[in-house]
């Protein structure tokens, strides 16, 4: 899984007054769980950008002023309601050893027969939790739809993987292709095309 670097500085006083004072200084306080203790660090509002603003899953690397680096991955993030901007962030640590959860993204490519003929693609998961090792984290969880055709679906159980362990039922639906009025039977389809092969033949036999 690709990482994005995030340059901190390890703060000491966690307050309201400090916390304040950090915000109005473009800085977004944020906390580091998952190790022996709590980490406590700030960084500029612009450094989270690629992080935040994506539909993609990273992890981080953070690079604190104090020389330790620790890898870590996106927990929770707060907004302000109004402006929008970030208030906090938590992340969680990572080990080489320890399994992490973490929702990642589903990438569906290729061209669905069952869309070909006027069926609706529907998207029921955007995201799937997985657990697995930081190392087996993938980017993205792909899927090939060209074979689907109307009433067809992928679930779970379709694209189990040995890298990391899905944190969904296996009869949880990823995406399904559905009829629509404008549908064309896939039966209907096969006799067109038999149809204009046959004539096609004919044609090059006169």
């Amino acid at each position: 899984m690709k990482s994005i670097t995030i340059n901190g500085s390890q703060r000491e006083s966690v307050g309201k007054k400090a916390t304040k004072a950090l915000r109005n200084a473009g800085q977004v306080p944020c906390v580091l769980y998952g190790g022996d203790k709590p980490v406590h660090f700030s960084a500029p509002e612009l450094a989270f950008s690629k992080l935040v603003y994506t539909p993609n899953a990273h992890t981080v690397v953070i690079n604190l002023d104090s020389g330790e680096t620790l890898n870590a991955v996106l927990q929770d993030i707060q907004f302000h309601p109004v402006t929008d901007r970030i208030l906090h962030i938590d992340f969680y640590q990572l080990f080489e050893d320890k399994e992490i959860a973490l929702n990642i993204p589903v990438n569906l490519v290729g061209n669905s027969r069952g869309v070909k003929n006027g069926g609706v693609l529907r998207r029921n998961n955007r995201k799937l939790r997985i657990k697995a090792l930081p190392a087996n984290l993938p980017d993205f969880i792909q899927i090939d739809i060209s074979p689907l055709k109307i009433g067809d679906k992928v679930s779970v159980a379709d694209i189990l993987n040995d890298d990391y362990t899905f944190l969904h039922s296996d009869n949880t639906v990823v995406c399904q292709v559905r009829t629509s009025r404008t549908a064309v039977a896939e039966d209907d389809e096969d006799e067109l095309e038999e149809g204009a092969e046959a004539a096609e033949a004919a044609e090059a036999t006169e």
